[in-house]
């Protein structure tokens, strides 16, 4: 899931144009991007699309972004989600692992079977991703949301310093899971700004992200260019197989395309063969 296109439910004129993207996923939002007198239209908006045969024959991810576990908006959400396709519930603002069993609990009730994308995006949240991303083998993925936490703490967005602190938090806390949970970056909010939406992009995946938000089409060609794994994928399998016949040959050491190859070379390989297999 390298690109993540945002799609307002609001604007039902842009779904086709977002199913028709290069985008790996489409996150239709139900929170932020929706007045309180439009969350009734917006869920039979997104219903309505969900339910079509365009989004039967995708192949991208279908996502929703509901409104917070403490939100008067959530059960209502939940409800126009039953019975309709949905490979990933977003789950805004989550505080703490109280809130989003507090969700999932509600998801069950809905009779919604999606897995879970959490997204970080207060201080509190920061502080608790590891115990977040362990509340429950639904949670897949962590998602980082540092428009709204740098917009409560007074911190400078466009800082990469304080940009790599935040990644850096939550990709370890996503780690810390006692089942693997993927992180993936936010969005970058300067729409004319491509240059600083690819330096950001960069940065997450160089710290292990495996994709990043798109709030409009023009970033998704950055967005799958930075987190294509392809070249990385084939030299893993490529590795792995050189290590299966030095073994075979009874050497415990080798040297593969002129690097010595060691134990925790063998682990990141593996580790990146099955995080592609399980993200695709």
């Amino acid at each position: 899931m390298r690109s993540k296109l945002f799609v307002p439910c609001s604007r039902p004129d842009f779904f086709a144009k977002a199913l028709a993207s290069e985008a790996d996923a489409l996150s239709f939002d139900l929170e932020d991007s929706v007045p309180a007198e439009g969350k009734a239209a917006a869920r039979e908006h997104l219903r309505e699309v969900l339910r079509s045969d365009i989004v039967a024959a995708s192949t991208k991810r279908m996502i929703v972004r509901v409104n917070a576990a403490d939100s008067p908006y959530l059960a209502d959400d939940l409800s126009a989600l039953s019975g309709v396709r949905i490979d990933l519930l977003n789950l805004p603002k989550a505080d703490a692992a109280e809130d989003v069993a507090r969700a999932i609990a509600r998801m069950d009730a809905a009779e919604v079977a999606a897995a879970v994308l959490v997204n970080i995006e207060t201080a509190r949240g920061l502080a608790n991703v590891a115990t977040i991303a362990a509340t429950h083998p639904r949670v897949v993925g962590v998602q980082v949301g540092l428009n709204d936490l740098f917009a409560a703490l007074e911190m400078e967005r466009r800082d990469q310093r304080h940009v790599h602190t935040a990644l850096w938090a939550i990709r370890l806390g996503a780690a810390a899971a006692s089942a693997p949970v993927f992180a993936y970056d936010g969005a970058w909010p300067d729409l004319r700004d491509d240059d600083g939406y690819r330096a950001e992009a960069q940065l997450a995946r160089s710290l292990g992200y495996l994709g990043k938000s798109c709030i409009h089409p023009r970033q998704i060609g950055i967005a799958n260019a930075v987190f294509d794994r392809g070249a990385d994928l084939a030299r893993a399998r490529r590795l792995l197989l050189a290590a299966a016949a030095a073994a075979g040959a009874g050497h415990g050491a080798f040297v593969f395309e002129g690097a010595m190859v060691d134990e925790p070379a063998l682990a990141a390989a593996r580790a990146l063969v099955d995080d592609m297999a399980r993200s695709a």
